[in-house]
């Protein structure tokens, strides 16, 4: 029931783990380039990919294979980067897959390409550049910027599938290759319903369209707001090719500096603690709120109450990627919102409904701080924690808890929160935001 990415607690290690040890051990275990033959150490996802799913989808597989291997975060992005890069500049067309009937029917074919073929190939480019490094591993893969903590759980709970995907990336710029000095880095959790192709689409495609965005280095929140969706463009396409009828809502967050970017769909969510008081970021789309039934009723649609409210009588939620026979009442364009950190922030909470539905936000400062009080300070286990709360608090449904630490914990528990639980007046007193994702296990990574 529990998944675990190959990053989930990003320590402080990166900066001590050994790149050049990690290269002689991966290039004793492949002495030399696969052959035909030789089976890929990694499962693609499908048979084919379209061509603007390629980048997003081969940098997957390389940060899940050198994660399941403990790479050191820098490096595992640096060499995807480079591999993928390399893949970019060649020939594609040797994967052309014919397209079927109903595909030329098309007004505008896709270009599917060899998924199989394509992954064996990224492989051995990935072989290469880790020979060519392991002569002189190049500085920007020893370290990132800034260290992160961050603690992740996630579990099935008492649903049949695990339909939750999330993404921890502190090394954004050295998995897209950005090389401006600006510190980037990329969380988000995907809830999703009707099967889990939707949120594992979007687990590996958000990030990597925003990182396309030429908008990125001037406006961070809008590139957001695009990413989501063009990815939603994207997985429309992919499910109409496939006969897929999944969605997912989702909640990012895109720290760029010191400046906070929060984008959504839908009911997951993001709260904001600063020195022990929850900052409201965003409002969740849900089909009850009066501007989305308007924007529903608008367009012919209708929202009803059944067991809660629904869009026409069906989803539980106003956005979404995917949904395909709900566009356009279901929208996939996200809300968007920005915040400067002051650097008094304590931490990020990112969650899927099957939390905030019975966790309400001013019970999540509490119930951390007596998580750091009992462990002496390590937040390294303070997500499991908050997932055995929500089931049982009576939560059914996929959980999936996110606390990306902006101040050490340490500092948390020796005071920084000494306003979770007090009375009114104390709290003005103090008033004052790994990876790519392993199929059945975890959404990203790159954390």
């Amino acid at each position: 029931t529990q998944a675990v990415s190959s990053w989930d607690a990003l320590g402080m290690a990166c900066d001590t783990e050994d790149p050049q040890g990690f290269l002689d051990t991966l290039l004793q275990d492949f002495p030399a380039p696969l052959s035909p033959e030789s089976p890929v150490p990694w499962k693609a996802p499908g048979t084919v990919f379209s061509q603007d799913e390629v980048e997003a989808e081969l940098a997957e597989l390389a940060m899940g294979f050198l994660g399941s291997r403990n790479a050191p975060l820098p490096l595992a992005a640096s060499l995807t980067h480079a591999a993928v890069s390399r893949l970019l500049q060649t020939d594609l067309s040797k994967f052309r897959k014919l397209p079927r009937d109903e595909e030329k029917e098309e007004q505008a074919p896709v270009t599917l390409l060899d998924a199989q073929g394509l992954a064996q190939s990224f492989f051995n480019l990935l072989w290469e550049v880790a020979s060519q490094w392991q002569k002189e591993v190049p500085p920007a893969t020893r370290t990132l910027q800034r260290q992160w903590l961050v603690s992740i759980h996630a579990i099935r709970n008492t649903r049949r599938k695990m339909e939750d995907r999330h993404v921890a990336l502190p090394a954004f710029n050295q998995l897209f290759g950005l090389s401006d000095p600006v510190d980037r880095a990329f969380f988000a959790v995907f809830d999703g319903h009707g099967g889990v192709d939707a949120a594992r689409y979007a687990a590996v495609h958000v990030h990597a369209n925003t990182a396309r965005q030429p908008e990125l280095p001037t406006d961070p929140a809008g590139a957001l707001r695009e990413a989501f969706q063009h990815t939603d463009q994207m997985f429309l396409r992919k499910a109409k090719r496939e006969r897929l009828q999944s969605g997912t809502t989702g909640v990012c967050v895109l720290i760029v500096g010191t400046t906070l970017h929060v984008a959504w769909l839908g009911d997951s969510q993001v709260v904001l603690v600063q020195q022990g008081q929850v900052v409201k970021l965003m409002e969740p789309h849900r089909p009850e709120r009066q501007d989305e039934k308007e924007r529903i009723e608008a367009l012919g649609g209708f929202v009803s109450h059944m067991d809660c409210w629904r869009v026409n009588g069906t989803l539980a939620i106003s956005r979404a990627i995917g949904d395909v026979f709900q566009k356009p009442y279901v929208s996939g364009e996200a809300d968007v919102a920005s915040r400067e950190l002051a650097g008094s922030e304590d931490y990020l909470l990112l969650a899927c409904d099957g939390f905030f539905d019975v966790v309400p936000h001013q019970e999540i400062v509490g119930l951390v701080q007596s998580h750091l009080v009992r462990q002496q300070g390590s937040g390294l286990h303070v997500a499991e924690e908050l997932v055995t709360e929500a089931r049982e608090r009576g939560s059914h449904d996929n959980i999936t808890v996110m606390v990306v630490f902006l101040r050490d914990p340490r500092e948390l528990m020796e005071g920084g929160n000494q306003g979770a639980g007090d009375s009114q007046a104390d709290r003005r007193s103090c008033d004052l935001p790994s990876g790519l994702s392993e199929p059945e296990t975890h959404a990203p990574q790159r954390g």
